[in-house]
C-alpha cells in the first residue's frame, strides 16, 4: 500500500533514510512528507521506530478543490463503509496551506458533514464524531488547491513520545531534537554534551539513538490498534523485538543555569529509564572549564532572544563561542537558533548550515568543528 510519513521541514532526507532502513520501497521526498510503499508490518514499524516522523498516513483519495463546498462534494463520492465500519466513531483534522482556504476548522467541519450525510442519505446508521480517542482518525491536507484525505494510523502526534513529565519554556519538539542529532551522524561513539539542556530532550533523544531503543517504547497506543484489521500478534512482534539494541559506553552530560530546568530534566530522564547514562548539573555555560574527554559531540538550543535584552543576548552568544574555542577543542559542536545575528556573534566559522523550523520560527542549524590553532592549520591536517 501507499503510505505517507509527515515530518518537520528540513528533516525529510533523514526520515527517508530511516524508512529505507526499515525496508520501505518507492521512497520519495516531498515538502515535510516522505511517501513510500510497504505492507502492514512496515506501517507498524514506521510508527514504532521512526524518530523523525510526526504521523504515518494511508491516503484514501487525492483531488483538486477551490473551496469548502468542493471538498464536501469530493468527500461525499467516497464509499465510506470501506473506511468507517458500523458503530465506529471518527474524527477529522485538517492542515491547510492555501491562499484559497483560510479556515482549517471550517474545512474539517464540511468534510465531517460530507461523511455523515453520505450515511444518512443511504438510510444507514450515521457514525458518531468523537474528538478524543476516535476509532477512526482522518487527516485532510490542503496545499493551495491540492487536497489529500488520509487515514491516520498514528493518532496522537508521534513527537509525543511519552517520557516527558514536565517541560521548561521553549522546550524542543522531540522529533526536531532527534532529527538534529541524526543530522550530526551521531551513533553513540563518544560523549554527548548539551550545556543549555533545559528539560533534557536532546540528552534523552541522543541516548535513545546511542542505545538504538525505538521511540515507540514509551507510547501507550496508536490509532491503528482500533482498526478492524489490526493484527495484535504482528504488532507485538514489531514492538518487542530488541535484537538491534546496543550498548552505550560513554555518557551524556547536561547542564543549565536554571536549577528548575535541571530538576525537570532529572524527572524526564528518570521516567525514560536513562539515569545511568545521563549526568545533570546546575552550571552556567561560562563556568564550564573542562570538557568530558578529548573528543565528543555538543548539541545545544540556546535562547533566541524572546526573554533577554539584545545586549545580554549578544554577550551570551559571544561567550558561547569563547567557551567552545577554549574548552571544547576536539569536539563537533552543533547549535540551532532563529537569531542569525547571535549565531554570527559566536565568532567561529561554521563548516555547514541547515534550515530548520522550531515551532513557528525559521532557524539555522550550524556545525562548528572545534580545533586548536588557526582554521588554515586545521584544513591542512
Amino acid at each position: 500500500m501507499e503510505i505517507i510519513a509527515k515530518t518537520l521541514y528540513g528533516l525529510e532526507d533523514i526520515l527517508a533514510k530511516e524508512l529505507i532502513e526499515l525496508g520501505a520501497n518507492d521512497v520519495q521526498i516531498g515538502r515535510r512528507v516522505v511517501t513510500f510503499s510497504g505492507d502492514k508490518e512496515l506501517l507498524y514499524k514506521a510508527n514504532f521506530h521512526c524518530r523523525t516522523a510526526l504521523r504515518i498516513l494511508i491516503p484514501i483519495v487525492g483531488f483538486d478543490a477551490k473551496n469548502p463546498d468542493e471538498v464536501y462534494e469530493k468527500i461525499k463520492e467516497i464509499e465510506w463503509t470501506k473506511y468507517i465500519p458500523e458503530k465506529k466513531t471518527f474524527a477529522i483534522d485538517a492542515v491547510v496551506h492555501s491562499e484559497t482556504f483560510n479556515h482549517s476548522k471550517f474545512v474539517a467541519y464540511r468534510a465531517k458533514d460530507a461523511i455523515v450525510d453520505w450515511f444518512t442519505e443511504r438510510e444507514m446508521q450515521r457514525p458518531s464524531v468523537r474528538i478524543n480517542n476516535p476509532d477512526i482518525q482522518l487527516h485532510l491536507h490542503i496545499s493551495h488547491t491540492d487536497c489529500t484525505l488520509s487515514l491516520d494510523s498514528s493518532g496522537e502526534s508521534l513527537h509525543k513520545r511519552g517520557y516527558r513529565i514536565e517541560e521548561t519554556e521553549a522546550t524542543l519538539n522531540e522529533v526536531l531534537a532527534a532529527g538534529m542529532i541524526l543530522r550530526t551522524g551521531w551513533k553513540g561513539e563518544s560523549n554527548f554534551v548539551d550545556p543549555m539542556c533545559g528539560s533534557g530532550t536532546l540528552l534523552i533523544e541522543a541516548v535513545l539513538i546511542a542505545l538504538n531503543i525505538a521511540p515507540g517504547v514509551f507510547r501507550d497506543k496508536y490509532a491503528f490498534e482500533r482498526w478492524d484489521d489490526f493484527d495484535p500478534d504482528l504488532f507485538e512482534k514489531v514492538s518487542t523485538d530488541d535484537a538491534d539494541e546496543k550498548d552505550f559506553q560513554y555518557k551524556a552530560y547536561g547542564s543549565d543555569i536554571s536549577p528548575r530546568a535541571i530538576s525537570i530534566a532529572a524527572k524526564n530522564v528518570k521516567n525514560a529509564g536513562l539515569s545511568k547514562y545521563i549526568e545533570l548539573k546546575v552550571l552556567p555555560f561560562q563556568q564550564i572549564t573542562e570538557a568530558p574527554g578529548n573528543t565528543g559531540l555538543l548539541v545545544t538550543n540556546p535562547p533566541y532572544g524572546e526573554r533577554l535584552n539584545p545586549r545580554d543576548l549578544m554577550q551570551m552568544y559571544a561567550m558561547l563561542g569563547e567557551r567552545l574555542k577554549h574548552v571544547f577543542v576536539g569536539y563537533d559542536a552543533w547549535i540551532i537558533s532563529s537569531n542569525i545575528e547571535g549565531l554570527d556573534n559566536i565568532g567561529l566559522k561554521p563548516s555547514s548550515k541547515y534550515k530548520l523550523i522550531n515551532g513557528a520560527l525559521e532557524c539555522e542549524y550550524r556545525q562548528y568543528q572545534i580545533f586548536g590553532g588557526t582554521h588554515k592549520e586545521f584544513k591542512q591536517r
